[in-house]
């Protein structure tokens, strides 16, 4: 027999001894052994988890993170490594050898603008500054018209359009010029493939239906593209050739995105006197391909067409409360910017640039094209009148030197200064200048603009290149979206006006837009995905260009990650270009 005295373990984990008396002693003594063991073991992967700080290249403290998702923002940290995201939240444990002060400053996910044209501004300036200044990760170009697939027409007219010693312009699919950029330039990069450039490249400019294997070809472009890595097919039908192109023609293409898993996006065929019509199109497309459809840059153009805005969201609403994926995008500007001959009509335009000259210079032809621009039609979309005549459109750019001096001022003012008509004006501005002439059109409503901004599926996109104000930009007065489109939306409409919360704008910047498009582990703060990140003061962001000025960088954007990369330092471009292609569904 022992005594009462329990012989002191070798381990606390094991039983050495045990009193004699057992019974319910026994079970009693191996209870309380097993939850001391327990403990301890609980004490000690604790403090092997404390064990020395965890380490990441960037850590951004203090800010109120707007992680995305549309919730309520909270203050906290971003830790980045490489180019991800490595932790959000309370990060007292993280360290990084650079550290970012956000107090009292907006930390959200890279902005994703889903209308860009910076295909072609980035090939002279591969900066983007107008844009990164202002917040923008990613552009996203394709508006009808995308950067392949080219034949040896198009590419050397391509070549002559935009020529470039930076880069090499052998490239003839989307996917060449995409991956030609990679790591050339600031932004990340992404493309719908345009269906104007498929239909230029099978059938040319011509006013016709194409053929059985014309159109099979076209299908196979677009799959190309696709597997390529474009988001999916886009449309511009109020322009010549696309506007030649029947519904059935854009389904058959639509399809083979859909397979895919791609959207179709598209600038309706009219969004004037029949957008209601043409919003049933797209409708049509999305229903009969499968696929879900996006409105490039909603609006009801013309002031006659301004109450047309809640049929236009009924019949949104009902295709997606029958099922269809419908969604839109917008910029915050009541006036839209194309060339001036959207003025003129579409027939006049069929096979091209020369053969529209060719027209403009026959005096019976030129009769018939300016009585047409003051006749309502419903065979097209008359910009002429839906900007209220020549007082409501601005001239922007010229070829011709000598034309600038029209730059800025409207088509009612250069008319009077050439004791012409508004109507003759512009199609000698057309022929004097060997070009379309880039135009300004006053032809929305500012009440409209706040309505659209409310809408749980809007993005935005502004329409535009992405640029600095030096060289051979200077030459023209771009659209003010092209520097203040995003400001514009944090600034005016979210801070000043107060139309809609700062959380919903930063979703319909970054979230949503991915979320639509297909467009994964970007445009939300959240561990794994990669680290495009933007930081703001919500107090001070603003846009600054104007109509008459519009060269001037918006301001209120700190600093900017595209890839885990320092691209914007305190306001200033650091140079660096770490942009990478963003394919469809891309882990």
């Amino acid at each position: 027999m022992t005594s009462g005295r329990r012989s002191r373990p070798t381990d606390s984990c094991k039983k050495t001894s045990l009193p004699d008396n057992t019974g319910g002693l026994f079970s009693g003594y191996i209870m309380k052994k097993l939850t001391l063991c327990s403990l301890l073991l609980c004490l000690v992967a604790l403090l092997l988890s404390c064990t020395g700080p965890r380490q990441a290249d960037i850590i951004i403290r203090n800010g109120m993170i707007y992680d995305g998702s549309g919730g309520k923002p909270y203050r906290g940290a971003v830790a980045i490594t490489g180019d991800k995201i490595t932790a959000v939240g309370d990060l007292e444990n993280y360290h990084a050898p650079v550290e970012i002060d956000a107090k009292g400053l907006a930390v959200a996910p890279g902005f994703i603008n889903v209308l860009s044209w910076a295909s072609w501004t980035l090939l002279i300036d591969g900066k983007g500054e107008s844009d990164t200044r202002q917040g923008v990760t990613l552009e996203i170009f394709g508006e009808g018209t995308s950067a392949g697939p080219l034949n040896d027409e198009m590419k050397s007219q391509y070549v002559k359009d935009f020529p470039s010693d930076k880069y090499d312009t052998t490239w003839t699919t989307l996917g060449g010029f995409l991956a030609m950029m990679e790591n050339r330039v600031t932004p990340n990069v992404a493309s719908f493939v345009g269906a104007t450039t498929i239909r230029r490249y099978v059938i040319g400019n011509e006013d016709r239906p194409p053929t059985a294997a014309e159109l099979q070809q076209m299908k196979n472009l677009v799959r190309q593209a696709m597997e390529e890595g474009a988001l999916g097919l886009g449309t511009s039908l109020i322009y010549p050739p696309a506007f030649y192109a029947q519904t059935e023609e854009l389904i058959e293409m639509a399809r083979v995105a859909a397979e895919y898993d791609g959207i179709y996006i598209s600038h309706m065929r009219n969004e004037g006197n029949h957008i209601l019509k043409a919003l049933d199109e797209l409708i049509r497309i999305a229903d009969e391909a499968a696929i879900p459809a996006q409105i490039y840059h909603l609006k009801m153009a013309g002031s006659n067409n301004w109450n047309k805005y809640d049929r236009v969201v009924a019949k949104i609403d009902s295709a997606r409360a029958a099922g269809l994926e419908i969604s839109a995008n917008m910029y915050m500007y009541n006036a839209a910017s194309t060339s001036l001959s959207a003025t003129m009509p579409p027939w006049a335009q069929e096979g091209g640039f020369n053969k529209f000259l060719e027209r403009l210079n026959d005096a019976p032809t030129r009769n018939r094209i300016k009585k047409e621009m003051l006749s309502p039609s419903d065979e097209w979309e008359n910009m002429f009148l839906n900007s209220g005549g020549p007082s409501g459109i601005l001239l922007s750019s010229f070829e011709n030197e000598e034309l600038r001096k029209y730059t800025g001022k409207t088509l009612e003012e250069v008319a009077l200064m050439r004791k012409q008509s508004p109507e003759e004006t512009a199609i000698d501005l057309i022929r004097e200048d060997s070009s379309r002439v880039g135009a300004v059109y006053f032809m929305m409503s500012e009440e409209n603009v706040r309505k659209q901004l409310r809408l749980p599926y809007m993005c935005f996109g502004s329409d535009a290149g992405s640029i600095a104000p030096a060289g051979g930009f200077l030459n023209s007065n771009p659209h003010p979206r092209t520097y203040g489109n995003f400001a514009r939306l944090l600034g005016k409409y979210v801070r000043e006006e107060q139309v809609i919360p700062l959380e919903q704008a930063i979703r319909g910047l970054t979230s949503l837009p991915a979320e639509l498009l297909g467009i994964s582990k970007r445009g939300s703060l959240k561990k794994d995905y990669y680290a495009d990140v933007v930081i703001f003061d919500p107090e001070t962001i603003q846009d600054h260009a104007t109509y008459k000025k519009p060269h001037q960088f918006s301001t209120g954007v700190l600093h900017v990650w595209v890839n885990g990369v320092s691209v914007l330092k305190d306001g200033q471009h650091t140079g660096a270009t770490p942009g990478r292609v963003v394919k469809l569904k891309e882990e």
